[in-house]
């Protein structure tokens, strides 16, 4: 077997055993949530596996494997302080009184190894991106992928931290956020992390045959549009703030744009 593909496998084997393991820790501390802060450290494992073992181009290799990490860092680190100490998250507490004592061989398959699915299907673009070993230089590709993702990582980053920063306040409890980047888009978080991997995969398209990794950041995209983010949060966040629809009419759902008048 090729050493990309065995590299793809191990990968898998990686995550997999990855995610069973913060579920067994979820298990014994009752708390399912910490699969949310463990899901950017699983990025980091794969990106410095493949890292350590591909023969692709040192300089894209790394390139690749940092900016992986530096999101997957900062990623764990902000949900893992965001969520210390307040318990487990509401919707994985409707999962547990909706399965109860079963729920926690439920959660393996249904949080644990689901998201580890995903988490490696994500992540095929940072693995095929460290595989070639050209071209042996940095290519336009390689600086417009860097740049890409420099501008997500902007928007990921410190949207994450006006929306913190607005939330400490209580004088804005039941309020829409609608200031810094949250005046241009509704989840410039999400539109960050969007950008992130689009920008990775530019990085992975300077080298040959690397066009069909295309399918993780059309992954992340969907899942952050569709299912897991923005129409999942806007669902729960209208019901709860009556200023939020407001909000919604004028200001764009994901691409950063000038906010509606009047």
């Amino acid at each position: 077997m090729p050493i990309e593909w065995s590299l793809l496998l191990w990968n898998f084997v990686a995550v997999m055993g990855f995610m069973i393991a913060v579920w067994a820790l979820s298990v014994a501390i009752k708390n399912a949530s910490i699969a949310d802060t463990f899901w950017g450290l699983g990025f980091v494992v794969v990106a410095w596996i493949t890292f350590l073992g591909a023969d692709g181009y040192l300089g894209r290799r790394l390139l690749i494997t940092l900016l992986v990490t530096i999101w997957g860092l900062r990623l764990a680190l902000h949900i893992g302080i965001r969520s210390w100490g307040k318990g487990e998250d509401r919707r994985y507490k409707a999962w547990r009184q909706q399965y109860g004592k079963r729920f926690w061989w439920i959660s393996l398959f249904t949080v644990f190894l689901l998201q580890g699915v995903l988490l490696w299907v994500i992540s095929l673009v940072a693995q095929v991106g460290q595989w070639s070993l050209k071209p042996d230089r940095f290519i336009w590709l390689d600086w417009a992928g860097l740049v890409l993702w420099a501008a997500g990582f902007f928007f990921e980053a410190v949207g994450d931290y006006q929306l913190a920063a607005f939330k400490r306040n209580p004088a804005n409890k039941g309020k829409a956020m609608a200031q810094g980047l949250w005046r241009y888009t509704r989840h410039p978080n999400y539109f960050g992390e969007c950008l992130m991997w689009w920008g990775i995969f530019f990085v992975a398209l300077a080298t040959p045959g690397s066009f069909w990794s295309i399918v993780s950041p059309l992954t992340i995209t969907f899942l952050l549009l569709k299912v897991s983010g923005v129409t999942l949060l806007e669902r729960t966040i209208v019901e709860t703030r009556p200023e939020y629809r407001a909000y919604q009419e004028r200001t764009s759902a994901f691409i950063p744009w000038f906010p509606k008048q009047g």
